[in-house]
């Protein structure tokens, strides 16, 4: 239902207005001065109250309607539901009514209406201020947060360019002592490593003269049928060996080594045979040391 603000019947006008007698009697009688269109705050507050009091009236009397249309007898469930659709349709309906159309006014007087916008724009000011004092703490509190910040860089800046300094004067004296101390480092291990390889040699030479020595009478044995030729000083086990090692390291692409005469044959048989060298794929006469260190 929509209420409509009305004066109340038997209102007094607004160009009227009590007066009260020496006695306390109140007689209403007109203003013999001129009327003006502006009325002090008390009478359009009075004014104001009066029509809100009438609107309540209305409102009671509609609340009263509406509790003695609510005394009924209970319905049956489909009754009762179909009637509650109706209904819910009826308030769609009102409502698409309501946010369609616009609200009215209070009151139609300017004094009233100059009033009550008086009192909103005084809210609306109170509440801005409270916003820009509340805008106003936050934005100092984050100019102190800025200033902190910015002094925090500062700092932080200035300890870089501190350590960039000192870096750039320790690097030239870190490259010198990684230099001397990688080339120290360097010569510390060729220096084990010759130590290891004298101890490994020596080691294999004390092991193949004892187990492995060379024949007797090597170059009488060899050249008996051919006394004019000189004899042939036979290679030791130890000596094949190392010349087929340095072979291999000094030229990896061509390791293989000739077989001449000075290489007794039961020693080349025993690394071909043991898996330490082998034959050329295309000449017989050429070996190579087996790579082991791949």
């Amino acid at each position: 239902m929509m209420v409509r603000h009305r004066r109340a019947p038997g209102a007094p006008p607004v160009t009227q207005r009590l007066r009260k007698g020496a006695r306390g009697d109140a007689m209403a009688e007109p203003i013999n001065a001129e009327p003006t269109s502006e009325l002090c705050p008390v009478d359009a507050k009075e004014e104001l109250l009066k029509e809100c009091n009438n609107i309540w009236k209305e409102l009671e009397e509609c609340q009263s309607k509406l509790m003695l249309l609510g005394i009924e007898t209970l319905l049956q469930s489909d009754t009762k539901l179909a009637l509650l659709m109706l209904q819910w349709k009826a308030l769609i309906v009102d409502y698409q009514e309501c946010h369609e159309r616009s609200p009215e006014t209070i009151s139609t007087n300017p004094d009233v209406l100059l009033e009550l916008g008086k009192e909103e724009l005084q809210k609306v000011k109170n509440d801005l201020e409270k916003v820009l004092s509340a805008v106003c703490s936050k934005n100092k509190q984050l100019e102190e947060d800025l200033k902190r910040e910015q002094q925090w860089y500062e700092e932080q800046e200035q300890m870089l360019n501190t350590l960039n300094r000192i870096e750039e004067e320790t690097k030239p004296q870190v490259e010198q002592l990684y230099k001397t101390r990688g080339l120290e480092e360097l010569h510390n291990k060729m220096l084990q490593l010759k130590t290891y390889k004298k101890e490994l040699l020596s080691a294999l030479g004390e092991f193949l003269d004892e187990h492995f020595p060379l024949p007797k009478d090597s170059g009488s044995a060899i050249n008996k049928n051919f006394s004019s030729e000189p004899a042939v000083e036979l290679l030791a086990l130890q000596e094949i060996l190392e010349i087929l090692i340095n072979k291999l390291m000094a030229t990896p692409h061509e390791p293989y080594v000739t077989i001449n005469e000075s290489f007794w044959p039961p020693y080349v048989e025993l690394l071909l045979r043991f898996g330490m060298a082998l034959r050329h794929p295309e000449d017989p006469n050429r070996m190579r040391l087996e790579a082991f260190h791949k």
